[in-house]
């Protein structure tokens, strides 16, 4: 895989941000994923702060390739909703502004078609999904837990444009998806990769995160699946471990291996 198609996560490698900029750009990468929510103050950032963030990008040749915007509840989980969804459309316009052309999120539980909370969902995503096109970024949700085919049901109940999604292969693992077949059923929707490992635990939803290259992974069938379907996009990286060091160092055998693993 060409590392300029490859993006790190800042929020591991150094709480300055401009430090974390320079550890990517060393890693010969090409993009960066920021968290919205724990890396830096998404919402309040100004004109100015965004300029002085983009400065610093054009500076280390790099691209905001995503931001991440994890909400606390799902998007048919009433408590707070309106506050959430007011925050996903106000992260959807300032990741446009940043130079992000997806936002990611979590979808939460997905309800059964026939109850109130499946309309729910299906009103809310409607509505950001018209103010994603309205700002520019697409509203990207992770693929991890949810059957790739509970995904797709989704999808087909929503105006075309609302809703990309983020294939986690670690996460497919954990709750006992196959990950090259869900890159498979989901490739024509699919607004990011990220490229995670996993060891699955005895029943789904139970494992744990290991470094890419160590656990269940088919790592090759995954990227000959999303080469063969046509993905062009961003594939991200992240780390398992919490000190800087070992995260900066886990991420460099993580690029060393994506970059030299052909799909086959």
């Amino acid at each position: 895989m060409e590392p300029l198609r490859i993006c790190l996560p800042l929020l591991p490698l150094a709480t300055d941000f401009r430090r974390a900029l320079d550890i990517v750009r060393d890693l010969g990468v090409g993009g960066i994923e920021v968290d919205g929510r724990h890396g830096i103050d998404l919402l309040n950032l100004t004109d100015t702060g965004i300029r002085q963030i983009r400065k610093w990008l054009e500076d280390s040749g790099l691209r905001m390739a995503a931001v991440a915007f994890p909400t606390r509840g799902g998007y048919a989980d009433e408590d707070r909703l309106e506050a959430r969804v007011a925050a996903t459309k106000r992260a959807l316009a300032q990741a446009w502004r940043l130079g992000a052309a997806v936002v990611l999120g979590r979808l939460g539980e997905i309800p059964a078609s026939d109850t109130p909370a499946w309309q729910l969902l299906i009103d809310v995503l409607t509505d950001i999904g018209r103010a994603s096109q309205q700002a520019g970024a697409s509203f990207c949700v992770e693929a991890s837990q949810a059957a790739p085919e509970e995904l797709l049901r989704v999808l087909a109940a929503v105006p075309a444009g609302s809703l990309q999604f983020d294939l986690v292969t670690g996460g497919l693992l954990v709750h006992g998806h196959d990950p090259a077949a869900a890159a498979a059923t989901l490739a024509a929707d699919l607004g990011f990769v990220h490229a995670t490992d996993a060891m699955p635990g005895a029943f789904a939803g139970h494992g744990r995160a290991v470094p890419l290259g160590t656990g269940q992974l088919d790592l090759p069938a995954v990227l000959a699946t999303l080469e063969e379907r046509g993905y062009r996009g961003w594939v991200g990286l992240e780390a398992t471990t919490t000190g800087r060091s070992d995260a900066a160092a886990e991420l460099a055998a993580a690029v060393s291996l994506l970059s030299s693993t052909a799909g086959r």
